[in-house]
């Protein structure tokens, strides 16, 4: 195994500074106003019990502001007999929560490295997709976050990530369209400069990254 040396400093910026945080019984509290601005009775038997089980939910679906997903990358391997051909993982469940409206982001993420002189574990991969997803997002900001931390902390010969999502701040409030996907992609070194690397990569998922769409109302 081989650890990486010093990081560039926009790697290290990725981790978004901590803010002081309510104590739980704040956010209980906040829960309990939200409640009674819907209009219902936060002391009713079925939502008397809410309160506590939102602040649960929001431990588990913004766990990411307490993990490190540089620290998961830097134990590397660089016994590998050579390889230096494609590593892909295609079809990563992805969960995540649009900062505008906080509302989940559901989708499916896949990335790509060319290996330099290390490679990393491969579940390491879908970590740092997790990591990043359990934070208030927007689908663009996710997909720069996970390519530039794989490429700064492997040092590989390129990176590409492709994320395709379904937003429900746009398929079930606003503008209300079903069925649509927004498609993000963020290419660095090889797949950026070389046609033919990125479309092997392209090919590999299914083409989905040909489709780049945005948009947040």
């Amino acid at each position: 195994m081989a650890k990486t040396g010093s990081l560039p400093s926009f790697v290290k910026a990725n981790d978004e500074s901590k803010t002081q945080r309510p104590s739980r019984e704040e956010a209980e509290a906040a829960v309990r106003t939200l409640i009674r601005w819907a209009g219902d009775d936060p002391d009713r038997e079925g939502l008397v019990g809410t309160p506590d089980r939102v602040v649960r939910s929001y431990e588990e679906f913004f766990a990411g502001y307490d993990e490190d997903p540089v620290g998961m990358l830097e134990r590397t391997f660089e016994e590998t007999d050579g390889y230096d051909e494609m590593v892909v993982l295609r079809d990563i469940r992805l969960e995540s929560h649009c900062e505008h409206h906080m509302v989940p982001i559901i989708g499916k993420a896949h990335v790509a490295y060319l290996p330099g002189k290390r490679v990393v574990g491969i579940s390491k991969l879908a970590r740092v997709i997790e990591v990043y997803a359990k934070r208030l997002q927007i689908q663009e900001k996710l997909t720069a976050q996970v390519a530039n931390t794989l490429q700064a902390v492997l040092q590989p010969r390129g990176v590409a990530v492709v994320i395709e999502a379904a937003h429900q701040c746009m398929t079930t409030r606003g503008i209300r369209k079903p069925g649509v996907t927004m498609v993000t992609s963020r290419m660095l070194g090889a797949f950026r400069d070389d046609p033919r690397t990125r479309s092997e990569f392209l090919a590999m998922i299914g083409g989905a990254g040909q489709r780049r769409s945005g948009g947040d109302d």
